[in-house]
C-alpha cells in the first residue's frame, strides 16, 4: 500500500502528503500520484503550494555554494553501478523515515503555530476618536489615536490659522497642566507620534484641545493663545 493510500482518508493525511512531496521524500511511484493528484485536484494543489511557502524559508537560510568536483562522480557511482556492486548503507539523510518524520514534525509545529494566537490572542491596544471645535471658532479638526502605532492622526476639517501663527495640540488630563503634544503640521492631513508615558495617559481618555500660538509653537511651554477647538477622546 502507498503513502497517498495510507493518508487518504485521514484528517489531515493530505497536509502530511503535500509536504513530503516538497521536501521530496516520496518514492518515484507516490510522487507520480501525487503530480497526477495536483493537476486533477485545485484543493490539494494549493495545499502543496501553501507547503512550498512555508517551507521556502528553510532554503533561503543557506546560501548557494558551488559542489566539490568530487560530488558528480560519487552520485554516477551510487545511480549507475552495477547492482552487483555492493552499496554503502544510508545514512540519517538518506532516511526516508527520517524525512516523513520531519513532515510531520512540521505538520504538528504549524498547528502549534496557527493555534497560539488563539489560545493566547494578544491583547488589543484601543482606537480612540476625538471631535474637536469650541463655541465663537470655525477651527474644527477630527482626530483618531491610534494606541498600536503611538500615532495620533489628524483631518483638519475647517478654520484656516492666522499670518504668522500656527495651531499647537494639548492634552489635558484633570486639572493637571496642559501637556503639549506638538505644533500641528500644515494640510489637510497630518500624524503625530507621542512619548510612550503620554501614551499611557491618552489611553485613559484624555481632553485634546488646540490653541493658537506664534509661529514655531508656545515659547512658554503652555497655552499663550485663544484655544480655537477642544474635544474628549473616546473609544470607537
Amino acid at each position: 500500500m502507498t503513502l497517498a493510500e495510507d493518508n487518504g482518508p485521514e484528517r489531515g493525511g493530505d497536509d502530511l502528503l503535500a509536504a513530503e512531496y516538497v521536501l521530496g521524500v516520496l518514492a518515484a511511484d507516490e510522487r507520480q500520484i501525487v503530480s497526477r493528484r495536483i493537476d486533477a485536484e485545485t484543493g490539494f494543489a494549493r495545499l502543496v503550494e501553501a507547503w512550498e511557502l512555508y517551507l521556502s524559508p528553510m532554503a533561503a537560510a543557506y546560501p548557494e555554494i558551488a559542489p566539490p568536483a568530487t560530488v558528480k562522480p560519487a552520485i554516477d557511482r551510487r545511480l549507475f553501478a552495477s547492482t552487483a556492486t555492493t552499496q554503502p548503507r544510508a545514512g540519517l539523510w538518506s532516511s526516508l523515515p527520517f524525512w516523513r518524520g520531519l513532515a510531520a514534525a512540521a505538520v504538528a509545529a504549524l498547528a502549534i503555530y496557527i493555534a497560539v494566537p488563539y489560545v493566547n490572542p494578544p491583547v488589543e491596544q484601543p482606537r480612540l476618536v476625538a471631535s474637536l471645535a469650541a463655541d465663537g471658532s470655525d477651527v474644527k479638526y477630527l482626530v483618531v489615536y491610534d494606541a498600536a502605532h503611538r500615532d495620533v492622526g489628524l483631518s483638519h476639517v475647517s478654520g484656516e490659522r492666522a499670518a504668522g501663527k500656527d495651531f499647537e495640540l494639548w492634552m489635558i488630563e484633570g486639572k493637571n497642566p496642559p501637556v503639549s503634544i506638538g505644533v500641528i503640521p500644515d494640510g489637510q492631513t497630518a500624524h503625530m507620534t507621542i512619548s510612550p508615558a503620554m501614551q499611557q495617559k491618552l489611553a485613559q481618555g484624555a481632553v485634546l484641545a488646540v490653541s493658537l500660538e506664534p509661529a514655531g509653537g508656545s515659547p512658554t511651554g503652555q497655552p499663550t493663545g485663544p484655544v480655537v477647538a477642544v474635544g474628549d477622546l473616546k473609544s470607537i
